[in-house]
């Protein structure tokens, strides 16, 4: 059973300075005006707590989701129940989408990394502009083929990488997805060890060990759960070879 009915809705204008629908994704500029006032006058605006689940493996689709602010782990249920992590989502991302066009129940669980607001559009007003507007359709297998391709790139690193080139990997993609603080060097998201382990195939205490490896050879820099990069160029000879 879906959560959706569950969440609370708060109206578009909020406390927090969100931009606008249709200012987020590139997506939408393909719209007619008909179909960018229809999608503006019936999307919700939804609020998720620090781990709250966004939606659930299994549920039945009924939303196409964008994250207007806040981060999100995409993740999918393995051998003995261990969780992996799939994607990371920041702002501006749109997901659950695949869901709806393959008429499938949701195969992974999306999570609230920290406190998050997340744009809704029902699934059929989704489906009824994709099925009407051929450019916004095309931007749609665009995004998948895209989507296919990284995810084909990761299966391979993820499965024949040693540890260490794993989790190089992990961190050089936590920078490009959330960027450096004003020190360019703090990577702007804090993960717990566990997480680190979870994006890169790998137990909590190998994480653990190879981020202390990393430390010493310094590469990076750790204080708590932040993760400073002291050798870019380093970590990223780690990461291509594996």
């Amino acid at each position: 059973m879906s959560n959706i009915s569950l969440i609370h809705t708060m109206p578009k204008k909020t406390a927090i300075e969100l931009k606008p629908l249709e200012k987020i994704l590139s997506l939408w500029d393909v719209l007619t005006p008909d179909e960018r006032q229809f999608v503006n006058n019936n999307y919700t605006v939804h609020h998720f707590k620090k781990n709250e689940v966004i939606h659930h493996e299994g549920d039945v689709p009924t939303h196409m989701m964008i994250l207007a602010s806040g981060r999100v782990k995409v993740t999918k249920a393995g051998v003995g129940s261990r969780s992996q992590i799939i994607r990371m989502l920041k702002e501006g991302e749109h997901f659950s989408y695949r869901s709806i066009i393959a008429s499938d129940v949701y195969s992974t669980n999306v999570t609230a990394f920290e406190d998050s607001v997340v744009y809704m559009i029902k699934a059929d007003i989704f489906l009824s502009i994709l099925r009407h507007n051929n450019a916004f359709c095309y931007r749609f297998l665009e995004e998948l083929s895209t989507d296919l391709a990284a995810s084909d790139t990761r299966t391979v690193n993820l499965t024949q990488k040693h540890i260490r080139g794993r989790l190089a990997e992990a961190l050089l993609l936590l920078v490009k997805n959330y960027g450096l603080e004003e020190d360019g060097a703090t990577i702007c998201i804090y993960l717990s060890r566990e997480d680190l382990a979870n994006i890169s195939n790998m137990t909590t205490s190998n994480a653990i060990r190879t981020l202390a490896s990393f430390s010493d050879e310094h590469i990076i820099a750790m204080d708590g759960r932040k993760l400073k990069i002291i050798d870019h160029e380093k970590l990223l000879k780690i990461s291509k070879t594996g």
